[in-house]
């Protein structure tokens, strides 16, 4: 028997939000039930660009249902960029916890909400905007049994700081059937958490002094943020398929573009300031801030 909060036997037991809206402005469906989880979302927009309704039929545990209900109250209200950036962390919150073994319910959840963002911007010709659960689903299946990609075994590990194969399972069932591919999963954990720790070893020296920065000419500071993006920065990027690219420095205002997959990733945002930004504020001087082009 699973040790449930009361937070999660509420959502269970009164589900926000059951149903499907006929009219929906966006719909996405994920998981499957063979496997035995499965969520569809439908989301309705109003004038505004917010969404002021939102629908879910789950296929699942009491997990399943608790994470897709909280999700929903999570999302109303919300722009669809303010949307893109709800975690799997953030329903777990609402719910207190969930058991480690049922993690992979709050993550079908954020997958939902991304893919219903994915369907909405495809309706509207937006496809440059493409989310993380599309990514997901792109390159080497890692976990045949599940259809879990090496792609997102490394995101899911790098949002919820996973370095064991058994965690990986958890959090997306890849592993939890045959159990073939769990070899295969420690080594990529161990292969990402290694180019982690090598880029962030160097964080706590500078790589030239304070006093020394405030001297250069922009000239010479626009060719050391290029040294130490190319050299510190963009090589953790491309670890999962994106980059980043200094296009101009106004004062002490990096200004970046995002390139490849990072280039429209729902977190972009947190990639430029809690990543790009942070990484030159301790590489470089802490009076750096970065601004996307």
């Amino acid at each position: 028997m699973w040790n449930y909060t009361q937070k999660v036997m509420d959502h269970f037991l009164n589900p926000r939000n059951v149903g499907e809206i006929k009219d929906a402005d966006a719909v996405a469906e994920v998981g499957n039930i063979t496997c035995g989880d499965a969520l569809k979302l439908y989301l309705k927009l109003d004038e505004d660009g917010r969404i002021k309704d939102a629908k879910f039929q789950t296929f699942g545990c009491a997990s399943a249902i608790a994470s897709s209900s909280a999700l929903t109250e999570l999302i109303k209200g919300k722009t669809l960029d303010e949307a893109a950036k709800i975690t799997n962390q953030d329903i777990v919150a609402v719910l207190g916890t969930l058991p480690q073994e049922k993690m992979h319910c709050s993550v079908m959840g954020m997958e939902a909400m991304q893919a219903a963002i994915a369907d909405y911007r495809r309706r509207h010709g937006i496809a440059s905007n493409a989310t993380e659960s599309d990514d997901d689903h792109e390159g080497r299946v890692v976990c045949k049994c599940f259809g879990v990609t090496e792609q997102k075994i490394r995101r899911v590990a790098l949002a919820n700081n996973l370095h064991k194969a058994e965690q990986i399972t958890d959090y997306t069932k890849a592993g939890g059937a045959c159990g073939r591919c769990l070899d295969e999963i420690q080594t990529i954990l161990d292969d990402l958490w290694r180019g982690q720790t090598a880029t962030s070893s160097t964080e706590a020296q500078p790589s030239i002094p304070q006093e020394r920065y405030d001297e250069l000419s922009p000239v010479r500071k626009v060719l050391l943020l290029n040294e130490v993006i190319g050299r510190e920065i963009r090589p953790a990027l491309a670890k999962d398929g994106g980059g980043v690219e200094l296009v101009d420095l106004d004062g002490d205002v990096a200004i970046v573009r995002l390139t490849g997959h990072c280039s429209h990733c729902a977190r972009a945002g947190a990639t430029l300031k809690g990543f790009v930004e942070s990484r030159l504020q301790a590489l470089v001087s802490p009076k750096i801030t970065v601004k996307e082009a």
